[in-house]
C-alpha cells in the first residue's frame, strides 16, 4: 500500500506532524492500550472522524462517528464555517462519548458503546448560538459531572470566555445556568481564549486551552481547587524559536506506560491544521511542561508502547465492490441518488452478483454545475502531503451537453481537469478554475478529443500546495493550463474532489466511473 506520509522514522523516534493533514482541532482519549482521535469535521458528511493508534504515531482512519449532520436540512448544501466545531472525546462509565458545539444550534452530544458504533443520535445538550468547543468532565472522585464551552463572537457576539455548568452524570442535562469561569479579558495579554479541555489532576481542575489566534497563538492551562474558580493561569507552549506556528488546541493523554503526551494542530495555510504530538511532563511547581521545555519539538523518540506498523491514513482507492473508501466524505449531507454501490456497465459488471469495482457517481442535474463550491455531491478528501502526485482513470458514460465529471482541488477558488460531453454529445477533456471572488468556472486551457470518453487525471501538488494539471487521453500524459495555487475556505483546509453534474434539466444524464485513486510522494 502506497503511503505518501509517515512519521515514523523507524529507529524509535517519529517525526512531526504525525498527521500531515487537515485534522483540525484534535482530542483523543485511551481506553487500555488503544488511544482514538477525533477532529472537526464542519458540514461534511460523515463527520466525526474516528482514529486509531496504539503508539499516538501510527494512525488509522477507523471510522465516523456521525453520518449525518443534523439537523439534516441545514446541512444540505456545504457549510465549511459552521456544522462540528472542536469535538471533546472521553470515556466513562463504559462507553465513548464525543460532544461538540455547533455554533448556530447548540452543544451536542453523542456516544456508544463499542468505537465502531452504533452511535446514539445527536442530543442537543445546550440550546442557543455562539457555543463551541465543548468538553465533558465525569469526576470519579465525587461523582459529579460538569460541562464548559467557549463561545463564537461571530454568532453571540462574545469571546475570550470559558463557561462551565453542572451536568447530569447521562449527559443528557444541565443542571445550572452556568457561570463563567475564566474571563480572558481580564488576563493581561490574552485573546481569544477557546478550544477548552477540562480534565481532573492533582487535586485541581484543570483547564487545557489555546489563545492568542489559529496562526499566532498559544497552548494555556488554567488549574483551581474548585470547579468554578478561582483559576490560576500558565502558558505551556509557545513558538518560540521553532517554525511551528500558533502551536495550541488539542488533547492532553495518558499512556498505558504512565507517559504524558500532547496533540495539537498547527495551521499550514491551503494544507489546513496538521496534527503534531509533543512530550509532556509535570514541573515540580505542579504544572505542565510541553514539549522542549514549553516549545514544540521536530523530532523525538516515540511513545513507550508495543511495536506497532507503520501506519497513516489510507490516501489510495481501488472503489471495491463500487464503494469508496473511509477517507472520503460529501461536501455536505449526501444525495441519495448522487451514486451507486453496484454499477453495471459494459465490462465491468460483476460476477455471481458481485458488484463491479469503481465508483460511479451519477451526473446530477442541478443549476449550479458551473460551480463546484454549491454542490453537495462533491465527494472530497484531505491533501495527504505537502508534496504529492494524485491520479485517478475517468470514464464518462454520457451523450447530454455539458455533462462532466472531474478530479478537483477544492477551496474559497477551486480547479478541476476532466470530461465533459459536447454540444454533439462527444466527450472531450476540458480545464476549468474559479478564483475566491469568481461567480462561475473559467477555461484554463483548451478543450481536446477524448476518445472513447476515457482519461486518466493527474495533479502535482508542490510546496505552498501548488497545482500543475495533467492528462492523458491515450496519447501519454501532457500538461495542461498554468500552475493553481490551492486556497483554505475560512476553517478548512483545500481538499481533493471527484465529481459528477449535469445541467438543470429533467430524465438520467448519465454517470461517471473512477477507478484506480492512487497518491505518490
Amino acid at each position: 500500500m502506497n503511503r505518501p506520509w509517515t512519521a515514523d522514522l523507524g529507529n524509535g523516534t517519529y517525526r512531526n506532524p504525525v498527521l500531515n493533514a487537515d485534522w483540525s482541532d484534535p482530542d483523543v482519549v485511551r481506553v487500555g492500550a488503544d488511544h482514538y482521535l477525533t477532529a472537526s469535521s464542519f458540514g461534511r458528511a460523515p463527520g466525526l472522524p474516528l482514529l486509531h493508534s496504539r503508539d499516538l504515531v501510527n494512525w488509522t482512519l477507523v471510522g465516523h462517528a456521525l453520518d449525518r449532520v443534523e439537523p439534516a436540512a441545514d446541512f444540505a448544501r456545504p457549510r465549511h464555517d459552521a456544522g462540528v466545531w472542536a469535538p471533546s472525546l472521553r470515556h466513562h462509565a463504559g462507553r465513548f462519548w464525543i460532544f461538540w458545539g455547533d455554533p448556530d444550534h447548540g452543544v451536542q452530544q453523542i456516544n456508544a458503546e463499542h468505537i465502531e458504533g452504533p452511535w446514539s443520535a445527536p442530543h442537543l445538550l445546550k440550546p442557543g448560538r455562539g457555543y463551541i468547543d465543548a468538553c465533558p468532565l465525569w469526576d470519579e472522585e465525587t461523582g459529579e459531572a460538569y460541562l464548559v464551552h467557549a463561545w463564537a463572537k461571530s454568532r453571540s457576539g462574545i469571546k475570550n470566555r470559558l463557561t462551565g455548568h453542572r451536568m447530569s452524570a447521562d449527559g443528557r442535562a444541565l443542571l445550572d445556568e452556568g457561570r463563567t469561569l475564566i474571563d480572558a479579558d481580564r488576563i493581561p495579554g490574552w485573546f481569544t481564549l477557546e478550544g477548552p479541555k477540562l480534565h481532573r489532576h492533582d487535586g485541581y481542575f484543570w483547564i487545557f486551552a489555546p489563545a492568542g489566534g489559529v496562526e499566532t497563538g498559544w497552548q494555556g492551562a488554567f488549574r483551581s481547587r474548585d470547579f468554578s474558580g478561582p483559576y490560576e493561569e500558565r502558558v505551556v507552549l509557545a513558538q518560540g524559536r521553532t517554525d511551528v506556528n500558533g502551536p495550541h488546541q488539542g488533547g492532553w493523554v495518558r499512556t498505558a506506560a504512565g507517559e504524558d503526551w500532547f496533540l495539537h494542530f498547527q495551521a499550514r495555510g491551503a494544507y489546513g491544521r496538521v496534527v503534531h504530538l509533543q512530550p509532556m511532563r509535570w514541573d515540580a511547581e505542579g504544572w505542565p511542561v510541553i514539549g522542549d521545555a514549553g516549545e514544540p519539538v521536530s523530532t523525538h523518540r516515540k511513545p513507550a508502547a508495543p511495536e506497532q506498523p507503520v501506519a497513516a491514513p489510507a490516501v489510495d482507492d481501488d472503489f471495491p465492490g463500487g464503494a469508496h473508501g473511509k477517507q472520503w466524505q460529501w461536501t455536505a449531507n449526501p444525495c441519495t441518488d448522487a451514486w451507486t454501490e453496484e454499477p453495471q456497465y459494459p465490462g465491468h459488471s460483476g460476477h455471481s452478483g458481485r458488484p463491479a469495482d469503481g465508483l460511479r457517481l451519477t451526473c446530477l442535474r442541478t443549476p449550479d454545475a458551473h460551480d463546484l463550491r454549491l454542490l453537495p455531491n462533491v465527494l472530497v478528501q484531505r491533501l495527504p502531503a505537502e508534496e504529492f502526485t494524485v491520479e485517478v482513470d475517468l470514464e464518462l458514460h454520457s451523450d447530454e451537453p455539458g455533462a462532466k465529471a472531474g478530479l478537483a482541488v477544492l477551496g474559497d477558488a477551486f480547479c478541476w481537469i476532466g470530461l465533459e460531453a459536447g454540444a454533439d454529445g462527444t466527450p472531450r477533456l476540458v480545464h476549468r478554475y474559479a478564483e475566491g471572488a469568481a461567480e462561475s468556472e473559467r477555461d484554463a486551457a483548451g478543450a481536446r478529443a477524448s476518445p472513447g470518453g476515457r482519461a486518466r487525471l493527474r495533479i502535482e501538488v508542490t510546496a505552498g500546495a501548488r497545482c500543475r494539471f495533467s492528462a492523458d487521453t491515450g496519447d501519454g500524459f501532457r500538461p495542461s493550463g498554468q500552475v493553481f495555487a490551492a486556497t483554505p475556505w475560512r476553517w478548512v483546509a483545500a481538499l481533493l474532489g471527484l465529481f459528477a453534474t449535469a445541467p438543470a434539466g429533467t430524465g438520467p444524464a448519465g454517470t461517471a466511473l473512477f477507478t484506480t485513486f492512487r497518491a505518490t510522494h
